[in-house]
């Protein structure tokens, strides 16, 4: 079953690694939203709760086998704990530094997951992806336009938060060649969960009716953005998909102005600009080399 849908190749990875970003970049937007009354580990749980439920009722329905009898075990249970660390350092950082430094520090996880793929998962990485993945930073740096070097400390997080992330994301790739994409949201979100809940007694605040509901939502869409990138990365290789990630800068943009009515810059449309350019400069290749691969094969 894996191997069929992995014949399907790298563009039906990158359209649903596309929509898997935009999905996250909604979720931040929720936890921005949430994080001004609520502590962050209560917040990851409950979301984590929610995609616990919903993984559960799909792989108890189609009766998936456990993922904690897998080989892959303790590879979950170590990108469960890189996912939470991430996440920590990434809102911990944000208190200390601007949206410009912030973002252009964790953007560097996708260049982060070009070498980890060559000496992860021993991929070969063409320079047509280094060239897209390059021009996406390029675009990011431009977007956000640091004006002054950030503080050191918070910097160190942030950094460390992306490659924690282009880690689990290498991770993600690795588990999906024997495991099912529900059964990984369902153990890693159950382990995400336990470890946020050892906080309650210091940090536990009951939601009122409008919070619930927004958490009820955040752990919904964030089921759903889990699923399409496990799935994206189930079709296509990790360093095909790292500069996808870049998107999701385009989608917050999105967001921002929906939600709060921000309106970006120039710099900003020059840079999401790049972004796209890079993502389709992607797509073009990765299209020619399957087709190419296909041709061949047929012969």
């Amino acid at each position: 079953m894996i191997s069929g849908k992995t014949k399907k190749g790298p563009l039906a990875g990158i359209a649903l690694a596309s929509a898997g970003y935009a999905c996250f970049a909604l979720q931040d937007a929720v936890v921005k939203w949430l994080v001004a009354d609520y502590e962050v580990p209560e917040i990851l749980f409950l979301r984590s709760l929610v995609i616990v439920i919903v993984a559960g009722i799909f792989v108890r329905r189609y009766r998936h086998p456990s993922i904690f009898k897998s080989p892959y075990r303790k590879t979950v249970v170590l990108r469960a704990a890189l996912m939470l660390l991430a996440w920590l350092l990434f809102y911990n950082a944000a208190k200390h530094l601007g949206l410009a430094e912030l973002t252009t520090l964790y953007f560097s996880a996708p260049i982060m997951v070009m070498p980890l793929s060559i000496l992860v998962l021993h991929e070969k990485i063409g320079i047509s992806r280094w060239v897209a993945c390059a021009g996406g930073f390029v675009g990011v740096l431009v977007a956000v336009n640091p004006t002054h070097s950030p503080n050191l400390i918070p910097a160190a997080m942030c950094i460390v938060a992306g490659f924690c992330w282009a880690w689990s994301t290498i991770l993600i790739r690795l588990v999906s060649r024997s495991e099912s994409t529900l059964t990984q949201m369902f153990a890693t979100s159950l382990l995400f969960g336990l470890a946020c809940a050892v906080s309650f007694p210091w940090i536990w605040k009951t939601p009122d009716a409008a919070g619930w509901a927004m958490m009820l939502g955040l752990g919904l869409v964030s089921a759903l953005g889990q699923f399409l990138l496990y799935e994206g990365y189930r079709y296509a290789p990790a360093s095909a998909l790292a500069p996808v990630e870049y998107t999701g800068l385009v989608w917050a943009f999105i967001y921002g102005y929906l939600i709060w009515a921000e309106i970006p810059a120039v710099n900003v449309f020059a840079g999401a600009l790049l972004i796209i350019v890079s993502s389709i400069i992607l797509i073009i290749w990765e299209r020619r080399g399957h087709l190419a691969a296909r041709s061949k094969a047929s012969h």
